[in-house]
C-alpha cells in the first residue's frame, strides 16, 4: 500500500485527509478499503451486527459523535470482524481492550479507550453518510489509512 503522504502527494485535492487525531490500536497499521458506516452513540449493537458480517476488506466508519462515555467496540467484536475479512475500523469514539486488539490482524483507529460497556438496544444507522473531522464518509467511497493519518475520496 503506498503512505497516505505520499498518496496526498500524487492526488492532492481528490482526497480528504481527516483532521481528528485518532490513535493506532489494532494490529494492522495499514489499511485500505470502501467505506461501511454506522451511527450511533453509546451503543454498539449494529457495530456487532455489522462487523459479525462479511466484510469483503471494507472499512468500518463508526461515528459514536466524539462521546467517550463508552466504548464501542472490544476484543470479541475486532475478533469477529477479522475472521469475517474486514480490512478495519475507524472509530469516532473509544474501543476496549486494547492489549487484545493490537494482536489482530486488524487496522483500528480511535479517539482512546474506555472500559465501561456500551448499550446494545441497537439505536443507530447503517450505511449513511457521516461526517467528522472534516472529512464526508459516504458508502462506498475509498479510504485509506497509515501511522499518519486518513484520506478519503471526495
Amino acid at each position: 500500500m503506498t503512505s497516505t503522504a505520499d498518496l496526498y502527494d500524487e492526488r492532492g485535492d481528490e482526497l480528504q485527509s481527516l483532521e481528528t487525531q485518532l490513535q493506532d490500536l489494532g494490529g494492522r497499521m495499514r489499511f485500505e478499503g470502501p467505506v461501511r458506516t454506522v451511527r450511533c452513540l453509546g451503543d454498539n449493537a449494529l457495530v456487532k451486527s455489522m462487523l459479525g458480517s462479511p466484510g469483503d476488506g471494507a472499512v468500518l466508519v463508526v461515528d459514536g459523535g466524539g462521546s467517550l462515555s463508552s466504548a464501542l467496540m472490544g476484543d470479541m467484536i475486532a475478533e469477529s470482524a477479522a475472521r469475517n475479512g474486514w480490512a478495519g475500523v475507524i472509530i469516532h469514539g473509544p474501543v476496549r481492550d486494547r492489549a487484545a486488539l493490537a494482536r489482530l490482524d486488524l487496522g483500528v483507529k480511535a479517539l482512546g479507550s474506555n472500559p465501561r460497556k456500551s448499550a446494545k438496544d441497537g439505536v443507530g444507522e447503517t450505511d449513511v453518510p457521516v461526517e467528522f473531522g472534516g472529512v464526508a464518509f459516504r458508502p462506498g467511497a475509498m479510504l485509506w489509512a497509515d501511522e499518519d493519518g486518513v484520506l478519503v475520496e471526495h
